[in-house]
């Protein structure tokens, strides 16, 4: 019965919630977690999993010259002129959300 709904998970392209059983299943202490429990960690693997690639085709569309880049990494050295407060400022997003 388990390689079968592996099966069907797998025809149904379904792969992080496939991923997320085998581990459950291989794991003898998820046993005693109750169905609700499983099922739910089985639907936010898979919904994750989504919200990821979703995410990572934003970024490919974007064609973005940094891909990588993020606000963690920014050089404040002085010959860039950066202001700090400023970048925090953009950083809020205050601007964009309308505040």
């Amino acid at each position: 019965m388990i390689n079968q709904t592996i099966d069907k998970l797998n025809s149904m392209r379904l792969r992080a919630m496939e991923q997320e059983y085998r581990r459950q299943v291989e794991l003898p202490a998820n046993a005693a977690l109750p169905f609700d429990e499983r099922l739910a960690m089985i639907v936010d693997a898979e919904w994750l999993a989504k919200a990821n690639n979703r995410l990572q085709r934003f970024l490919r569309e974007a064609n973005l010259r940094e891909p990588s880049a993020n606000l963690e990494n920014i050089n404040f050295e002085p010959k860039r002129n950066l202001d700090k407060a400023a970048v925090a400022r953009l950083a809020d997003c205050a601007c964009v959300n309308g505040q």
